[in-house]
């Protein structure tokens, strides 16, 4: 008899991430592959298989966080795309919006995914007010298509100039070109994303061009390899705004799976801490290359409208808000031409990785610095990937690369390595607490990845952070969410009214509309559902302003300009402190996300197992750490033994599979009643 089994699989660049859970039997297994360079469903279906011990028939859902689409358009290994557009305006991806790569610098080369010669232009004119001047020719259509297929483009993307105020031109050529077009990658601007705004809207759909063929072979080899396993598995992706998706509408809207893997962490690391008790979060995925900084206020996400991948390279769909920043574990350590102490951005990956690997990387990195430090037990390797770790030879790059140039120990060397890792963190933190408006003493840090939760201790201590909190399996955080992940799928349209002449009808039935629209994407996964939330936001802003405001409405009342106005004196006094009376309101966009909830997991499975009687019986062999300047005689900890409520005074280590943890002097460290480990200051 077949299980209600799920799985969630984050891929990563070192690590495949597997977690199963089987809520029946209230029983988690976790998993930590190698991941497979060049094709990446080989590591996926390796881990599920272990997961589920060769039993794929268990499991009616797999949820997967992918990095297929943000790969490819960070070492631009995306698809041969071309787009056709409005006769004059080929060039709207080079000119973007007159950015420069180095914002004061006098130079600086962008190269569009799309060659210019593959940018097609043809004779068609939409007006802002959605006045067709030039109706399409759909001689044009054809002969650019054949030209765009001549030069071996498996992509298209159609995108014509204001199309959001008028779709009919679009929608006619688009009915042209899929009747001629050789495969289904055909990306019309105004399908992925109708709203004013030229550049955005271009660059979103070509990329989704770009990435179309690219994800969409990536997702077929999924399913045919669980096929082969004679499984009938659901597979269900996570989209960059922390929902997830059905395959078939990932493999035409690619782009939103776009930092998906992220994503996935930040959605669990909020369940997990609201849980636990704790509203306010910053969250902290540390892996090899990155350190991402997220935001969880009053429970709640942050979303972003759109994000840079790269320089030029805009996405404008809803998406989980984050900084990144080059200070992962595998980030090298080097002195920059001042003669000073830098870490990054260059990193050794995972492949040769530290130096402490032996994989021929000579060069420190953080982690490097972390086990000469004694933060790191050598004997422990986290993934299995190694059977151990070779102290001495990162204290040998350490001496060479940084404690010689600089006169200074190893010992005080490697200190500083991690102190000015430990800064560039904090600097992310304030960047998306203090400079929002938000006091970090009203936040606890929630710290996953392999290496997030070696760093935790110091940023609270730097920023005067509440608390930190550990998740039971730190390493496979963004694996948990994806089981974690609602379904969810974004619309939005311009109307660009002013609100004192909106046709109140007119809205109220145009919600209707994309609301039905929406909940049959919604409903075409066979996922169980507990039921669909519907959630309207307006972009708004004063007469003359160019930044809107995004103002919330109560959706299960009725909608009035009253209300409208209301919501948004709210919306623009919480962001701004006044109001600008006596200027007129424009109503700019239109925002409806549809989100089907699935059954919610029961946290406290995360901290079932076997526990030690006591926290002494935990203690494994111990091992001398530096901090603050000198050595200090440290225990070592079996973290997933240690039971409920014993306290562990720092310097420390807590050991577990996926991830280890540092207990800083001055610190101290429990366990809740969810598995998760809570670290103090000892005077908190």
């Amino acid at each position: 008899m077949k299980k209600s089994n799920v799985i969630g699989v984050d891929v990563g660049g070192t690590f495949t991430d597997i977690v199963y859970l089987d809520e029946t039997a209230s029983e988690v297994r976790v998993k930590k592959v190698p991941s497979t360079k060049g094709d990446q469903s080989s590591g996926f279906l390796n881990g599920i298989m272990a997961a589920t011990n060769n039993d794929l028939n268990s499991v009616s859902t797999i949820i997967h966080g992918t990095t297929v689409a943000t790969n490819a358009l960070l070492e631009r290994k995306g698809a041969k795309a071309g787009i056709i557009t409005t006769h004059g305006f080929r060039d709207v991806l080079e000119m973007r919006r007159r950015d420069r790569p180095t914002t004061w610098g006098l130079w600086g080369q962008f190269k569009p995914v799309i060659d210019r010669k593959c940018r097609l232009e043809i004779p068609e004119r939409t007006l802002a007010d959605g006045t067709i001047v030039t109706d399409i020719d759909p001689a044009s259509i054809k002969a650019a298509a054949k030209d765009l297929i001549n030069q071996g483009c498996l992509s298209v993307c159609l995108f014509f100039i204001n199309g959001y105020a008028n779709t009919r031109n679009e929608a006619k050529a688009a009915k042209i070109l899929r009747k001629i077009w050789p495969n289904e990658y055909v990306s019309v601007a105004t399908e992925i994303l109708p709203e004013i705004r030229e550049f955005e809207r271009c660059s979103t759909a070509s990329l989704n061009a770009y990435l179309q063929p690219v994800v969409a072979k990536y997702l077929t080899r999924l399913e045919t390899k669980i096929a082969e396993e004679n499984a009938d598995s659901e597979i269900l992706i996570v989209q960059s705004n922390g929902g997830i998706m059905s395959v078939d509408t990932a493999k035409s809207l690619p782009v939103r799976t776009a930092l998906s893997g992220p994503a996935a962490g930040v959605v669990a690391a909020r369940q997990i801490a609201k849980a636990a008790g704790f509203e306010n979060v910053i969250t902290g995925d540390m892996g090899g290359t990155s350190f991402d900084v997220s935001l969880v206020a009053d429970g709640q996400n942050m979303l972003t409208a759109q994000a840079s991948i790269d320089f030029g390279m805009v996405i404008r769909t809803p998406m989980i808000e984050m900084s990144t920043i080059g200070a992962g574990g595998g980030s090298i350590a080097h002195i920059d031409e001042t003669g000073l102490l830098e870490i990054g951005p260059d990193s050794a990956g995972s492949d040769p990785g530290p130096v402490c690997y032996g994989l021929g990387n000579d060069r420190p990195t953080v982690t490097d610095a972390n086990l000469f430090l004694g933060r790191i037990d050598a004997r422990k390797p986290i993934g299995n990937k190694l059977t151990r770790l070779d102290r001495n030879a990162a204290a040998a790059a350490i001496k060479k690369y940084i404690a010689d140039p600089l006169e200074m120990s190893v010992e005080d060397a490697a200190e500083a390595i991690i102190k000015v890792a430990n800064s560039k963190m904090a600097g992310a933190i304030r960047l998306i607490s203090i400079e929002r408006g938000h006091d970090p003493k009203l936040f606890a840090a929630m710290p996953f990845g392999g290496g997030g939760a070696l760093h935790a201790g110091a940023l609270i201590q730097d920023i005067g952070l509440a608390a930190a909190i550990v998740p039971r399996y730190p390493g496979v955080t963004s694996a948990l969410g994806c089981v974690m992940s609602d379904l969810r799928h974004d619309e939005v349209r311009t109307l660009n009214v002013m609100l004192e002449t909106l046709d109140e009808v007119y809205l109220n039935e145009l919600i209707t509309e994309i609301a039905s629209s929406a909940q049959e994407i919604v409903k075409q996964s066979n996922a169980k559902l507990d039921g669909i939330e519907r959630i309207i936001e307006l972009d708004m802003l004063y007469a003359g302003q160019t930044h809107a405001v995004a103002v919330p409405i109560i959706s299960d009342q009725s909608i009035t300009i009253d209300t409208i106005q209301n919501a948004f004196e709210e919306s623009y006094l919480k962001a701004y402190s006044r109001l600008l009376n006596e200027i007129p309101i424009r109503i700019l966009n239109l925002k409806l996300s549809i989100i089907g909830k699935r059954p919610q997991i029961d946290v406290k499975m995360l901290a079932l197992g076997p526990r030690a009687d006591s926290t002494e019986a935990c203690r494994l062999k111990g091992q001398e750490i530096f901090a603050n300047g000198k050595w200090h005689n440290a225990a070592i900890y079996d973290r997933l033994l240690l039971p409920q409520g014993g306290k562990i005074l720092g310097p420390s280590l807590l050991v577990q599979p996926d991830a280890t943890i540092y207990i800083d002097p001055g610190l101290y460290a429990f366990v809740d009643d969810f598995g998760n480990i809570i670290m103090k200051k000892e005077d908190a």
